[in-house]
């Protein structure tokens, strides 16, 4: 029997109708922007194997350096004990970060990096002796798995069994050119009462969501208020952090810079899992107390893994290289060019584009939604001609690994034009 085979029987997937008939492709190898299944047959990694690998698959460099830790220890438990991996990966982020960030505080994923933020924020108030149990987030957030992550998040299909455990929160509009004076005063009137602990958002590119892109001056405007009002501001950056944007994070493209800052996903390469919450100097002093009730208790038996730390370094060592920024740059003009030339095409609804992020949405005979049928329809297409691409819906994306050469872009793109003009 076949591995993928034995996988229906014994294995539960990630977002995966269980009713559905197909059978997981097996991979059995991967280098650069490539995987190979079982069979031998070849697929483009075309969104980085769900957004985290940045650099290509099986790095020689990166293996080099995780077998070199490996050679070392494994692991050690991070309260009472630190390692130098994690120490150094603090340190190189903070270079990165935005400069009011001063503290590194380290999780196991994306979800549990948002979990840290929101905990920190509500016992930051707490601590103060003040009840702020309030957040604002956006329309359509996607902001993990966790409870408190699906109580910012948009109440949808995603968390409609838990919706009566989640906490209240308020969610606006994504902010534009005709409703930022709205969104400001509606931010002003809940600032009043004086309970609003924080405000959350994924900076320029709500990822889940369908790749929904806003603009950062009207971010900006609306942070300019929380900081006026003292509210503490989070960057959920798990999908746009390490290039994806064409900064190093999207909250580059911001005057005005988040308290807290959320990363994964691309942290590590795409290698290991590893969450890292980033804060201000003001939300940590808040925990520094003789009084011990004071303290921040949230930890993982995993935090601060030292092979996650080092597969981080060695990433972060790829990101600081020319190279790697030359095919950003790439990424992005290619996007450009294809945009340009399809923008009005009668199969696209909406086409658009965030640095190395481009997504287009498929006009269907259903409103735009995750659960659109046209979904597997567009995973058929690609997959038969060796595409990895996992839609949203009707939304589908190309979010490739900077790797990635001119000729698998172009190919991508002409199996793009190829599904637009079937429509």
């Amino acid at each position: 029997m076949s591995t993928s085979k034995k996988d229906k029987d014994l294995v539960w997937h990630p977002f995966t109708h269980l009713r559905s008939e197909n059978e997981n492709i097996c991979i059995d190898r991967a280098e650069g922007s490539y995987y190979y299944d079982e069979k031998g047959t070849r697929y483009i990694d075309a969104i980085s194997s769900w957004w985290v690998n940045l650099h290509g698959h099986s790095h020689p460099y990166i293996n080099s350096k995780v077998a070199e830790q490996l050679g070392k220890f494994e692991h050690t438990m991070f309260s009472g004990f630190t390692h130098k991996p994690a120490v150094d990966l603090a340190e190189r982020l903070l270079k990165h970060l935005p400069k009011n960030q001063s503290k590194i505080f380290y999780s196991d994923n994306g979800s549990t990096a948002v979990e840290v933020a929101l905990k920190m924020a509500l016992q930051y108030w707490d601590n103060k002796g003040e009840s702020k149990p309030l957040f604002i987030a956006f329309e359509n957030a996607y902001h993990g798995d966790t409870f408190g992550g699906m109580s910012v998040g948009e109440r949808n299909v995603f968390n409609n069994a838990f919706e009566q455990l989640l906490f209240d929160v308020v969610h606006v509009p994504l902010p534009n050119a005709d409703n930022i004076s709205e969104i400001e005063k509606q931010l002003q009137d809940l600032f009043k009462n004086h309970s609003v602990a924080g405000f959350i958002f994924e900076p320029l590119v709500q990822g889940a969501a369908g790749m929904v892109m806003y603009e950062a001056q009207y971010l900006d405007r609306l942070i300019s208020i929380c900081n006026k009002h003292k509210v503490i501001t989070i960057a959920d950056e798990v999908m746009t952090g390490f290039g994806r944007t064409g900064k190093f994070f999207a909250s580059d493209y911001l005057q005005n810079k988040p308290d807290i800052i959320c990363l994964s996903k691309g942290l590590t390469g795409g290698y290991l899992p590893l969450g890292v919450t980033g804060c201000a100097q003001f939300i940590y002093d808040a925990f520094v107390s003789d009084d011990k009730k004071k303290t921040f208790f949230h930890g993982h038996s995993y935090t601060g893994n030292p092979i996650s730390c080092t597969a981080a370094l060695a990433s972060m060592d790829l990101m600081e290289e020319k190279r790697t920024w030359i095919g950003i740059d790439r990424i992005i003009k290619k996007h450009e060019l294809f945009l340009s030339k399809n923008a009005s095409h009668k199969a696209i609804k909406s086409i658009r584009q965030t640095g190395t992020i481009l997504a287009i949405e498929l006009k269907t005979d259903e409103h735009t939604h995750y659960l659109n049928n046209a979904s597997e329809k567009i995973t058929e297409h690609f997959l038969k001609h060796g595409i990895l691409i996992r839609p949203l819906g009707n939304v589908f994306y190309v979010l490739p690994p900077y790797c990635i050469n001119f000729g698998d872009l172009d190919f991508i793109y002409t199996r793009i034009e190829e599904l637009l003009n079937s429509k």
